[in-house]
């Protein structure tokens, strides 16, 4: 290529990337190379108590998945395969929705599997500008599988605090409850950020764009930043809502009658959230629309004074021109005889100072310039 520069090959977008190889057999458990090592939380409970361990070893699982009525168990972190693996062999899961779980990209769905059920949500990562994480979901007769992306906090706590102090129905009712609380918990946390887009923007608002010396490119950017993060949100969101659409009508008997409203409630927040992400990004759309008004109204004042002044001088340098050609008056008496005036100097001065005040004036009372145009 020779001096040429090389062209920049683009790195594939991450919701396209497979690490699986093309023609592998389904259900091939591959995991990502950056993903962190699993940890294995449980909580179980029922309506006389609860209990919380970590597992040192997953044949500690099925003495617990005996005993209690509803088993809660949290793997942070998908980079162990064999973990995986081992866990959907104990609890009998397709291997086809394992697969999806180590691939973190996935949108958000819920599949029946006969005696179990699949579902696939995007959860905002707390304390983040914006970002989220995958969390799949399994959930059986007695119990409820989560494989969260990667450790560090996620927004179920508030799940976790109602059942340790037995507040609610948790303890009461069946897997698909505790299901329907995570979801309602994760829809519950897009919320803040979506309202805190809205105090941008009402912020960006008030900014008062006419009283700008220059455009400035930072609010450009403020504004470019809170569409991108309310276009992710909406990506997130709506998928969701097709999931929480399928869970209700799906009849299942792995979802009672008195969780499905419970659900509908999720699935009418989702439809909120939706609706606050539209309302806002047409309000962001008409932000920058006004500010674009605004740069191009000065650009439209800058033009028109230059083009005042432009005009001022073009008759100026008409007679700066025809006087500057200095024909010789020695040759005959019509080549310039202004040149041997005693008073042609001033007198010259005058009309190009007399020329440009009467152009201002017409300006003037035109309202191109002083004040307003008469209408």
């Amino acid at each position: 290529m020779g001096t040429r520069a090389k062209r920049r090959r683009r790195a594939p977008h991450p919701e396209f990337h497979r690490r699986t190889e093309p023609g592998a057999p389904p259900g091939t458990l591959v995991p990502e190379p950056d993903a962190p090592p699993s940890r294995v939380d449980v909580m179980a409970y029922g309506p006389d108590g609860a209990m919380e361990r970590t597992l040192e070893r997953l044949d500690e699982l099925p003495a617990i998945l005996g005993k209690w009525p509803v088993v809660w168990v949290n793997v942070d972190g998908v980079g162990d395969a064999a973990t995986v693996s081992a866990l959907g062999q104990m609890l009998h899961l397709h291997r086809l929705a394992l697969e999806d779980v180590l691939h973190v990209h996935q949108r958000a769905k819920a599949e029946p599997y006969g005696d179990h059920y699949f579902v696939v949500a995007r959860m905002p990562v707390p304390h983040t500008p914006w970002e989220s994480e995958q969390i799949s979901i399994f959930f059986g007769a007695n119990f409820v599988l989560t494989f969260q992306e990667r450790p560090g906090g996620d927004c179920l706590d508030p799940v976790r605090v109602r059942i340790r102090a037995g507040w609610g129905h948790p303890r009461a009712l069946r897997p698909d409850y505790l299901v329907y609380a995570l979801l309602d918990s994760i829809v519950d946390h897009y919320f803040p950020f979506v309202e805190t887009c809205g105090e941008r923007l009402d912020d960006l608002e008030d900014v008062d764009l006419t009283a700008l010396d220059r455009p400035l490119a930072e609010f450009v950017a403020q504004i470019h930043r809170i569409k991108r993060d309310l276009l992710a949100v909406r990506r997130v969101v709506w998928p969701l809502r097709d999931a929480l659409n399928t869970l209700l009508r799906d009849q299942t008997a792995l979802v009672a009658d008195e969780t499905r409203v419970y659900l509908r409630d999720v699935h009418d927040h989702t439809i909120q959230i939706i609706d606050l992400v539209e309302s806002y990004r047409d309000i962001a759309s008409g932000v920058t629309e006004i500010y674009l008004a605004a740069v191009s109204l000065r650009t439209n004042d800058i033009m028109k004074v230059l083009t005042i002044i432009s005009t001022i001088f073009i008759p100026l340098t008409f007679l700066v021109g025809v006087y500057g050609m200095n024909f010789n008056t020695d040759r005959s008496p019509w080549n310039m005889p202004e040149l041997n005036w005693y008073w042609g100097y001033p007198l010259i001065w005058f009309v190009m100072l007399a020329i440009a005040a009467a152009m201002l004036v017409s300006f003037w009372r035109r309202g191109w310039i002083g004040r307003p145009q008469r209408r």
